[in-house]
C-alpha cells in the first residue's frame, strides 16, 4: 500500500475529548438507549440524534484508496495512557485507552471521554450501537444451550450461567470496493441422461452441449466486513472457537454512526490490532469471491456447471472504514487432558442471530451412538433378513451410529459454521457483457458435473490467517 496515494477522510472532525455535556441540562452522564439507538442523558432523559459517516457514498465511481482516519496505520509506539483535565474541577484523570475510552473524575464524578482518534487502534471511525439488551441476549444464549443439554458435558451444565455474559464491541474493517471482473471458461448443458446395462452391471452416462463462457462486468461491493482482530481472524484456532463469532454476521452496517465513547458505556471493546496492509490479501480474496458469485444467475442454464479457466479481478477503487460492531458473548473454558478450549456462544446484538460451541460429553455420545447402531442393525434385519448384493441399500443402516455421532458432534461444536459473505454482501453489477459460444456435443460422459467445476468456489473461507502474519512494528 502506497501511503503517498491514500486519501484520508477525517472522521473525528469536531469530536472533543473531555466532558461531553447534554445540550439541554449540561450533565455528562450519557449512555445508549438500545430501544431507539440514540444517546440519552441519564439525568434529564434528552436524546441525541446520531451523526452519520459515509466516506464513500458513490462506490461505482470510487478510484484509488480512501480510508477513514480511524483506519490509519497503528503506531506501535503510541502511548495507551492519556491524561485529561476535568473542566469542572480541574483534576487530572488518567484513561488507559487499551481497555477503555471513558472514566469518571474521582472528585466531581463527571464523565470524561476520548472521542478524538488515538493512533493505537482504540478509536474507530464508526460504531454500530447495541440494539438488544442483556436480558434479550441471555434468553437467546440460554435457548441455544438448552437445545444442546442432553450431550453437554456435565461440568459445563453444572457451571453454566448467563449472569456473566458481556456486551462487546469487536473491531471490523468495512471495505467498499469498485472493481472489474473478467471470467472465461467452459460450461455444459445436459441434453440426455441414460443407463447402459452390461450383464448385471449398470452405469449411468450423460450427453451434454459444451460452450465457451465469458462474463465481463463492473461490480460495486458495499461494506465487505472483515474482522480487524488477528485473534478472531484465526478461524482454525485450536484453543478458541473463533469461527462462532464470524458465523453471527451480517450486521446492518448501513446504520453505523460516528464514534462516540458514550456508545461504549456499559460495554467492553476490543482494540484493533491489524492494519490495512495485513488485511489486504484476505479482503481482495473475499471481494473476488463476491464478484464471482454475483453473476451466478447469468450462468444458471449450465446445469452441469461452469469451469472458469481464467480470472482477472482488478480493483479500481477501495475505501476502508474502521468500525465497532456489537456482540453479546458468553465464554466457557473447557480443560481436558492438559489442554484448554475456549468455547463461545455469541449473539448478534442487532438481529439476534445466535451461534455457539458447547462442550460435549463424548462418553455419553459414543454410548448413545452405539445403541443407535444396534437398533439400526435390527431394523435392517426386519426390512430384509438376508443381506445380499441385490439389496445393497440396506447396508446404509449399518452406519447409522457413525452418522448420528458426527451429526450430534457437529451440532454441539459447530466447527464449520461461518458467514456466507460471498452471497450476503451487498453489491451492484453493471456493464455486464456475456459470451456463450457453442463448442461441441459430448457423448457418454461418466460424471454428472463438468470437470473442474469451480463457479461456486469460495476461496476466502479457506484463507489461513495467523497472528504471526501481522506486521505492525513492535506488536507482540
Amino acid at each position: 500500500m502506497d501511503e503517498n496515494n491514500i486519501d484520508v477522510v477525517k472522521t473525528d472532525e469536531g469530536a472533543k475529548d473531555g466532558q461531553v455535556k447534554c445540550p439541554k441540562c449540561g450533565a455528562t452522564d450519557i449512555a445508549l438507549n438500545t430501544k431507539t439507538g440514540k444517546l440519552r442523558c441519564n439525568f434529564c432523559r434528552h436524546e441525541f440524534d446520531p451523526v452519520k459517516v459515509d466516506i464513500s457514498p458513490d462506490i461505482q465511481n470510487l478510484e484509488g484508496i480512501r480510508i477513514g482516519s480511524g483506519a490509519s496505520q497503528i503506531q506501535a509506539d503510541t502511548k495507551d495512557v492519556v491524561t485529561l483535565k476535568c473542566s469542572s474541577c480541574g483534576a487530572e484523570v488518567v484513561i488507559d485507552t487499551a481497555s477503555a475510552t471513558q472514566a469518571r473524575c474521582h472528585w466531581c464524578r463527571n464523565t470524561l471521554s476520548i472521542n478524538q482518534q488515538v493512533p493505537n487502534g482504540a478509536v474507530p471511525d464508526v460504531v454500530l450501537p447495541f440494539k438488544m439488551n442483556k436480558n434479550e441476549a441471555r434468553s437467546k444464549i440460554e435457548g441455544f444451550v438448552l437445545k444442546r443439554k442432553f450431550f453437554a458435558h456435565p461440568t459445563f451444565t453444572k457451571e453454566f450461567t448467563t449472569e456473566n455474559i458481556c456486551g462487546v464491541y469487536f473491531p471490523y474493517m468495512l471495505v467498499d470496493v469498485n472493481a472489474h471482473m473478467k471470467l472465461e471458461g467452459l460450461g455444459e448443458i445436459q441434453t440426455k441422461r441414460y443407463t447402459v446395462k452390461s450383464g448385471d452391471h449398470e452405469e449411468t452416462y450423460y450427453d451434454a452441449d459444451s460452450y465457451r463462457v465469458g462474463r465481463d462486468f463492473d461490480i460495486a461491493i458495499d461494506d465487505l466486513s472483515i474482522e480487524a482482530s488477528a485473534d478472531k481472524l484465526d478461524y482454525s484456532s485450536k484453543d478458541k472457537t473463533t469461527n462462532i463469532i464470524n458465523a453471527i454476521m451480517p450486521f446492518d452496517t448501513e446504520n453505523c454512526v460516528r464514534y462516540d465513547s458514550n456508545y461504549i458505556k456499559g460495554y467492553t471493546s476490543e482494540k484493533r490490532d491489524t492494519d490495512i496492509k495485513d488485511l489486504k490479501e484476505i479482503t481482495e480474496t473475499q471481494a473476488a469471491d463476491v464478484a464471482r458469485h454475483s453473476i451466478k444467475n447469468s450462468i444458471s442454464k449450465y446445469d452441469r456447471g461452469v469451469s472458469w479457466k481464467s480470472e482477472d479481478f482488478n480493483i479500481k477503487g477501495e475505501s476502508w472504514t474502521a468500525s465497532y460492531l456489537p456482540v453479546w458473548l458468553y465464554s466457557y473454558l473447557e480443560k481436558k487432558n492438559g489442554k484448554n478450549l475456549l468455547h463461545y456462544v455469541a449473539v448478534n446484538a442487532r438481529n439476534g442471530q445466535t451461534m455457539g460451541s458447547v462442550p460435549i460429553n463424548k462418553t455419553k455420545l459414543i454410548i448413545t451412538s452405539f445403541i443407535v447402531e444396534i437398533l439400526a442393525f435390527f431394523l435392517a434385519l426386519l426390512i430384509n433378513p438376508i443381506f445380499d448384493d441385490d439389496e445393497p441399500y440396506n447396508w446404509i443402516l449399518l452406519i447409522a451410529g457413525i452418522v448420528f455421532y458426527f451429526v450430534m458432534y457437529s451440532r454441539y461444536r459447530n466447527a464449520g459454521a461461518s458467514y456466507s459473505y460471498e452471497s450476503k454482501t451487498k453489491f451492484t453489477v453493471s456493464n455486464l457483457k456475456t459470451m456463450d459460444v457453442f463448442v461441441e456435443k459430448k457423448k457418454k460422459l461418466k460424471n454428472a458435473r463438468i470437470k473442474d467445476e469451480n463457479s461456486s468456489e469460495v476461496r476466502g473461507k479457506h484463507f489461513k490467517f495467523n497472528k504471526s502474519d501481522v506486521k505492525i512494528p513492535g506488536l507482540k
